[in-house]
């Protein structure tokens, strides 16, 4: 079934409810979800983030670095909780007889599953279809008015029967839907107990659903789960792709404000487009901080959820249990992005999956303690003492290569090497930025210190120092501060023409290979034909092989000499980086640019001496990025963080 319309269904539902029903449903923390705008859906987005998914990590992988959903962005724009108990207990093989007994529903007894339009029927949803002609308004209002015919108006057992068949409505069709038409029961046990239900941190759960759903196949087109999260969030970390319409500024929770732009071009289109986009997104744009001017009115579950922010923590969801690896985007805390080991999938042992056939009673808790113990505890907060994101992007940059600055409609052959110089690159504009920044606030205090000066009235007077000695100060501060901002601008030139000069040699390389490709293809159709000649030709036909055999040879000639460029292309690429790289860790060069050396005759020097004393440093270059942080340092619970 499509996500707007089981949104529609579970919303008329809602809304059929008595107010003593949507209290209770408020009371769960669920309320906020039904105050959402249906919003449209935006498959080649959700697609386009899904063809940047790192299931090892747990992560996006961007051209500037990771990119990780936060449990603060789940609480601020979808209003559901995520403190309190980790969404966690029994699965059982089959549960015929807890549905039988809770929801009076019947259950196929091999998958455990509840047919989505009989539990549709049970709470009065019989005629689910739109009528021609029928806006979404009529067709909500009148879906809500069938079915508040068929259910309770008190409190009592058939109140409680109709709360359970929504909730599992609810879990099952909207915020954590699967593919598939039918509904499972793996959340059934944690309904028993009503009073129990909004005990739990339902939003940290649905936190793991998107990363299991994010690392499905590329090639699934269907959007499941609760969509609009990860197009708001995409709306609000992106804003240049410009997919979202701020249209309701100011209401929370946030994903109210929004709206899905409309566009009618064909998917496979929109997804080339977006993926294009991301390959060239300006780095400056990505807004890694969205909520700093976010207060906390009108939205009382912040308050309890404000622990569990900026920390690496285990995510629950029954038999999902996932990482949150929050220390891979220390920026996203206002954060220098320090050197972490990146994870690997062997290294976080996941107790369960999705659910995928039959399984024996399992206790999750029992199975999953470590990683329960750790959700109480509220993971590890990430820290960072870098002062720069350099050593980060060039391990990142070694580690991803070119597969995050290529889209998947056109395999461009980027080496780790330009890779490298783009992440450089991108670092070096923000030093340059944040150095200008500096700059004119010591300019501004300065002006101000020698305004006020003459009338003896410095801010420093009361401090105990003279005007003339502060401003001596802030003067001299000045100085420093701009011939810092001159060495990174020059920084920054540098790293633009190391850039430049290997996008040009990598294009013309790529333009040999094709050339040669064709040669080779070229001499390939001759040497069948010519074959064939020698065969069938008759006696007057001499001269044509002749003829073939001199434009045979010819070609043969030409795709040799074009298969020499490109290797001595490479040979002199790897020669004019290794001067200059700044890590020698992986025995392959990561850069055309030493971040020490911002002048010709400098690194010229440096070639000299390392040429001169290589055999004492085995080989190795002064300027080795120093190794990421012991293993164990960002394992365990969940890392990067003390």
């Amino acid at each position: 079934m499509r996500a707007r319309v089981s949104w529609t269904l579970v919303l008329a539902a809602f809304l059929a409810f008595p107010p003593f029903q949507r209290e209770r449903v408020e009371e769960m923390g669920f309320g906020q979800i039904f105050r959402i705008e249906r919003m449209r859906v935006n498959p080649a987005l959700t697609q386009a983030l899904r063809s940047r998914w790192d299931a090892e990590a747990s992560a996006f992988a961007f051209p500037w670095g990771h990119m990780i959903p936060s449990l603060e962005d789940v609480s601020r724009i979808t209003g559901l909780r995520v403190y309190g108990r980790a969404v966690s207990g029994y699965t059982y093989p089959c549960y015929y007889a807890l549905a039988e007994r809770l929801v009076d529903l019947p259950v196929e007894r091999r998958s455990s599953l509840v047919p989505r339009v009989a539990l549709q029927e049970s709470l009065g949803l019989f005629e689910a279809g739109k009528n021609v002609g029928e806006s979404e308004d009529e067709y909500l209002a009148r879906l809500a008015r069938v079915s508040r015919r068929e259910l309770a108006s008190e409190p009592g057992p058939q109140a409680d029967l109709d709360l359970r068949r929504f909730l599992v409505l609810f879990l099952g069709r909207l915020l954590f839907a699967t593919r598939g038409d039918a509904v499972h029961c793996r959340f059934l046990p944690l309904l028993e107990d009503l009073g129990e239900v909004g005990g739990y941190a339902w939003g940290a759960a649905f936190l793991a659903h998107q990363f299991d759903g994010l690392s499905a196949s590329e090639r699934q087109t269907s959007t499941s789960g609760f969509y609009p999260f990860l197009q708001v969030w995409a709306y609000l970390h992106l804003p240049a792709l410009r997919r979202g319409d701020l249209t309701r500024p100011g209401l929370v929770p946030i994903a109210r404000r929004w709206d899905s732009r409309r566009d009618t071009r064909h998917l496979a289109d929109q997804l080339e487009r977006l993926q294009e986009a991301i390959d060239s997104y300006p780095y400056l744009n990505v807004v890694w901080q969205p909520y700093l001017g976010e207060g906390d009115e009108g939205q009382p579950w912040l308050v309890q959820a404000r622990p569990y922010f900026g920390r690496s923590v285990w995510l629950h969801a029954l038999n999902l249990v996932l990482p949150l690896n929050l220390f891979l985007t220390q920026r996203s805390l206002g954060l220098r992005q320090s050197v972490v080991e990146f994870p690997v999938r062997d290294w976080f042992r996941r107790p369960g999956r999705s659910f995928r056939g039959l399984h024996d009673t399992t206790d999750w808790r029992e199975r999953a303690h470590e990683q329960i113990e750790n959700w109480e505890r509220k993971g590890k907060g990430v820290r960072s003492d870098a002062t720069t994101d350099d050593a980060y992007l060039q391990a990142y940059a070694l580690k991803y290569g070119g597969k995050v600055y290529k889209s998947a409609r056109h395999k461009v052959d980027v080496t780790g090497e330009i890779a490298s110089l783009r992440a450089l690159l991108q670092s070096a504009v923000q030093d340059r930025e944040a150095a200008h920044r500096q700059t004119t606030e010591l300019r501004s205090e300065l002006e101000r210190v020698r305004g006020t000066g003459a009338g003896g009235a410095s801010s420093s007077r009361s401090a105990g120092g003279s005007p003339s000695l502060m401003e001596a100060r802030l003067a001299g501060a000045v100085l420093r501060a701009e011939e810092a901002q001159r060495h990174l601008e020059e920084r920054e030139r540098d790293l633009e023409l190391a850039h430049e000069q290997a996008m040009t040699l990598q294009s013309e390389r790529d333009q040999l290979r094709v050339r040669a490709e064709a040669a080779e293809s070229q001499v390939a159709e001759m040497t069948r034909e010519l074959a064939t000649l020698r065969v069938q030709r008759p006696s007057g036909d001499q001269e044509e092989v002749t003829r073939l055999r001199t434009e045979l040879l010819a070609q043969q000639t030409l795709a040799r000499s074009l298969q020499q460029i490109v290797t001595d292309i490479g040979r002199s690429r790897s020669r004019s980086q290794s001067g200059v790289s700044v890590s020698r860790a992986t025995d392959a060069s990561v850069g055309q640019y030493l971040a020490g050396s911002s002048s010709r005759r400098r690194n010229e020097e440096e070639e000299r001496h390392r040429q001169g004393e290589g055999s004492a440093h085995d080989g190795r270059g002064g300027g080795e990025m120093l190794p990421p942080p012991d293993r164990r340092e960002g394992s365990g619970e969940s890392g990067g963080g003390q």
